[in-house]
């Protein structure tokens, strides 16, 4: 795929590949077993400009487009950074754009700029014990209190909830269903917002999880973000940037292990020959090699069509299961291929292979999406 990026573009995934090299590699394993990112790794991810990649300079981002995050996606997981580095370090990702988007300046200036210096976390909090990925079914109620909000409910699965400073929160303010949904920036600082518990995981070790309590938490009415009970449509909004980000999760954790087993099978010896002189291992490369390939040229077209202005609502649900699979497949054949090295904590291609089991089911599990394409694509009854 040599020539698809520009100049720029070649020189951001430069600048990605060289901060992974000093600030990620030395330091990744400590911070899976630690369970959580320091946040000295955002204020230098800030000042090299990797937060805001995709933002617009007004809003103290660096003026590029959904391209320009996939290029630093592609080149972060080349380098051996991984899923769950990713979804934490980057989850203004999802905690910001809808800020960005309302244009109102007092939220941009508190919450969105000095996130993307490095300054805050954020973290988005939509799902809820009960409800899983259907949105509209929101029960975290806001009631009007003259110029307040009073929040009272509880979400889980929030990533960087434990450590995040700002959470951006769908809160139902209106009559049931999709219509009555807002969003509202609540600062974790507010009495009565709670980290009701930290949440162990299977994967993505160093990226902290939460399950988060609100018991009449007061928010001014001020931090409401756009217009009241139109929060359905704002999150439905980034769905398909959400799901291409975590397409792109998948064939680069993919893209990695498939590197490093195929060193791995260069150098190893059985029998008294290198692992990589067997036709059978030689073919299993090549399958993976392919599964790769497919996903990430499709996951890169969809990007270009979206960034062009085209409907790729159906389209990004195929991408994201498409690499859903791809990955699925790549990391269990790398740590087959390594043989009991890859069943090893602390090996790389053992925490790949952990990670990926989330990216079936975190935004929209595969089911869900596919019967989602089903119905735009037209072939639901």
């Amino acid at each position: 795929m040599s020539g698809f990026w520009s100049p720029e573009q070649e020189a951001l995934r430069a600048t990605t590949r060289d901060f992974v090299d000093r600030h990620v590699t030395p330091y990744l394993q400590d911070w899976e077993d630690a369970g959580e990112i320091p946040r000295s790794l955002h204020e230098e991810a800030g000042r090299a400009g990797l937060l805001g990649v995709s933002f617009a300079e007004s809003v103290g981002g660096q003026g590029g487009d959904l391209l320009d995050s996939v290029a630093l996606q592609e080149a972060f997981f080349e380098a051996g950074g991984s899923s769950g580095l990713a979804a934490g370090l980057f989850t203004g990702g999802i905690a910001l754009p809808h800020i960005a988007a309302s244009g109102n300046r007092d939220l941009i200036d508190r919450f969105v700029r000095p996130t993307l210096a490095g300054r805050l976390i954020g973290a988005l909090a939509v799902t809820e014990p009960g409800g899983g990925s259907d949105v509209a079914a929101i029960t975290t109620s806001a009631r009007r209190d003259g110029d307040h909000f009073v929040i009272n409910g509880a979400k889980t699965f929030i990533t960087s909830g434990v450590r995040a400073d700002f959470i951006t929160t769908a809160v139902r303010t209106g009559e049931p269903g999709h219509g009555g949904i807002s969003l509202v920036v609540v600062d974790k600082a507010t009495p009565g917002l709670t980290v009701d518990r930290a949440l162990r995981k299977m994967g993505w070790h160093c990226s902290d999880t939460a399950s988060l309590g609100y018991a009449d938490v007061r928010v001014p009415v001020a931090n409401l973000i756009g217009e009241e009970n139109t929060g359905f449509y704002q999150i439905a909004e980034q769905f398909v940037v959400e799901r291409i980000a975590l397409a792109v999760h998948g064939y680069g954790i993919a893209a990695r292990s498939l590197a490093l087993t195929s060193a791995y099978a260069k150098e190893r010896a059985t029998f008294g020959k290198p692992l990589a002189s067997r036709q059978v291992v030689r073919h299993r490369l090549v399958d993976m090699h392919r599964a790769v390939e497919v996903a990430r040229t499709y996951t890169r077209e969809v990007a270009r069509r979206h960034v062009a202005g085209e409907n790729v609502i159906a389209e990004a649900c195929l991408a994201k299961n498409q690499a859903v699979e791809a990955c699925t497949f790549v990391v269990d054949a790398a740590v087959q291929l390594h043989g009991g090295a890859g069943y090893m904590h602390e090996t790389e291609v053992e925490r790949h292979y952990r990670d990926a089991r989330i990216l079936g089911i975190g935004g929209g599990a595969s089911e869900v999406l596919n019967d989602l394409a089903a119905r735009l694509l037209g072939y639901a009854g």
